[in-house]
């Protein structure tokens, strides 16, 4: 009977949905934000940044939920839906697929010390922060089909070029491993401002 009742707790209820949904949409937030402070701040390199600049500013909506909802699937949950959301809106599927891929697979590290480890969670983080990779991979491994889509958009050369101009293996580079210190600062930086909350749910270093 205890048994069950300890797997019935680690299901995923109404409240626990409810609760992924709100930190989905907040966590959405923080993305805009860093689209627009990325094109405001790094014109011409924000594709490039923009995933790092995700990672560095949404590390508490990702550790709270972490501490609030500590089962598997939320965050498998959430990184889908931003999959989901960023291919319907016109980008390729690779945004679909990473999103799913990387925050199941962050879910499962997560799921590995029952979300009760600091440095696993904060490993978690940065696995889930590569699934915004998803819609800037085509610019530098599709480029000709990236060119197509957007010729059928109606843009014209000079846009076409502007869009590529930083697009070359050294800018894959700096994008993968500024991604990797931006995560590992904002993941720290949101288990600093989540302390409480973490010692409420037994989170341990």
């Amino acid at each position: 009977m205890n048994k069950q009742l300890i797997t019935e707790d680690k299901k995923l209820k109404i409240p626990d949905l409810i609760s992924i949904g709100v930190y989905t949409a907040v966590y959405f937030v923080m993305v805009t934000i860093a689209t627009f402070g990325s094109n405001l701040l790094l014109p011409g390199f924000s594709y490039v940044f923009l995933p790092a600049v995700s990672a560095l500013i949404s590390g508490c909506i990702y550790m709270l939920m972490a501490a609030k909802v500590p089962k598997f699937g939320a965050i498998t949950i959430m990184g889908t839906v931003v999959g989901l959301f960023l291919f319907s809106s016109g980008h390729f599927v690779l945004s679909l697929i990473a999103g799913v891929l990387c925050s199941l697979l962050a879910d499962l590290i997560g799921k590995a010390t029952a979300y009760k480890n600091k440095l696993w969670i904060l490993a978690s983080y940065l696995v889930f922060s590569f699934g915004l990779m998803g819609p800037v991979l085509p610019l530098w491994f599709m480029k000709d089909t990236y060119i197509a889509k957007l010729e059928a958009r109606g843009k014209d050369a000079a846009y076409i070029e502007g869009v590529f101009a930083n697009i070359n293996q050294g800018t894959f580079v700096i994008a993968v491993v500024s991604i990797l210190i931006c995560a590992v600062l904002g993941g720290v930086f949101g288990q600093k401002m989540m302390r409480k909350h973490f010692e409420k749910a037994g989170i341990v270093s």
